[in-house]
């Protein structure tokens, strides 16, 4: 049973885990930076890796405490080395490699996105057997978040290949910049879904964006301008300021709703598409809008099984990092201390 420490570092989540067999988390520490980021309604690079410096090393140091292991039993270091901002990947990434060459031990690299898939599989310490028995490949993934909507066919863990991605807006950007426009708090996903479930979803008919008649592409940039035009109205030559008063507290609900819905309706939609093309026989979804309550509703009676991760391996974890850095292990597949952190643009080319 291999003790993996994982190290998460992305974005603006400083996070390290020891979990065993895969599984089964010891210990999932995150350094959450939302606080430093609310400000400017999203995250700040420059901030985001100033942090990641501060907190890397205490958020190892309880890790390891918390999950009652000693350093030397670990048997390998899995992090996150792509994709995400560079400033704070490289924090993770030289972390992990001066433990690895210190310690003497392997060091896995992980893909941060396809770990989002792999957290359906994860529980705590005392949890009770896998509640995800039922997993059958081929799947399809689905990882949903801030940074990421894409699609990928899964064969096994080993074997995961993107067959979709956002061509603009990522569906929990999407969110952000909508509860920014409504004048709400960040991060916008849970506000929004929370206001949702008071709202008409029928009350503004938004668009769906579906792109080509097979695509399994994404594109949220024209709903979410949608939404600006209808709470701010239309530039014109008389008003190209587009002023318009500012909507009640009812209308905010209502907006809520019918963009949640216009976001899931599109969702659906591509996981169909994605279901019969490659004929899979269920679906994972990943990512922190995984938390999504109507997300989650609206899949319920989906016609193959879907599975989501426990609420608290939705957002950015280390325990995911190590749960999928075990498959790298037990196939023997490490990486050399000269590992480099990938961005996203360097990644998807």
């Amino acid at each position: 049973m291999p003790i993996i420490l994982g190290i998460e570092s992305t974005c603006d989540e400083t996070a390290a885990a020891v979990v065993v067999d895969g599984t089964r988390v010891l210990s999932n520490v995150i350094a959450s930076q939302i606080d430093l980021h609310a400000k400017y309604r999203g995250v700040v690079p420059e901030i985001a890796s100033r942090a990641h410096i501060e907190n890397i090393l205490p958020v190892i140091r309880e890790a390891i405490a918390t999950a009652g292991v000693t350093m030397p039993q670990l048997d390998a270091i899995a992090v996150a080395h792509r994709p995400g901002l560079i400033g704070s990947l490289l924090i993770g990434v030289t972390a992990a490699k001066t433990m690895a060459w210190a310690l003497g031990k392997p060091l896995l690299a992980v893909d941060h996105v396809q770990a989002h898939l792999y957290s359906i599989l994860l529980k705590a310490d005392q949890e009770a057997p896998d509640a995800h028995s039922g997993l059958r490949f081929p799947a399809i993934g689905m990882v949903c978040s801030g940074g990421h909507t894409a699609l990928y066919r899964i064969s096994s863990w080993s074997d995961i290949q993107m067959i979709g991605s956002t061509i603009d807006d990522a569906v929990g950007e999407a969110y952000d910049k909508v509860a920014a426009i409504l004048g709400l708090g960040y991060p916008g996903g849970p506000i929004i879904d929370r206001l949702a479930a008071d709202g008409d979803a029928n009350a503004v008919k938004f668009p769906r964006t579906l792109l080509d008649r097979d695509s399994l592409d994404f594109s949220f940039s024209g709903l979410k301008t949608a939404v600006l035009y209808h709470v701010r109205g239309v530039p014109s030559r008389r008003d190209p300021q587009a002023t318009k008063p500012a909507p009640t507290q009812a209308e905010v609900t209502d907006i809520a709703a019918s963009f949640q819905s216009a976001c899931i309706d599109v969702i659906l939609k591509k996981l169909r598409r994605a279901t019969d093309q490659f004929d899979a026989r269920c679906i994972l979804i990943g990512g922190g809008v995984s938390a999504n309550r109507g997300l989650r509703a609206a899949l319920v009676n989906f016609p193959v099984p879907v599975h989501f991760p426990p609420l608290a391996y939705c957002t950015d974890n280390a325990a995911m990092i190590a749960g999928l850095g075990d498959v790298q292990y037990r196939a023997g597949n490490f990486a050399s201390l000269e590992l480099d952190a990938i961005t996203y643009s360097q990644f998807r080319r």
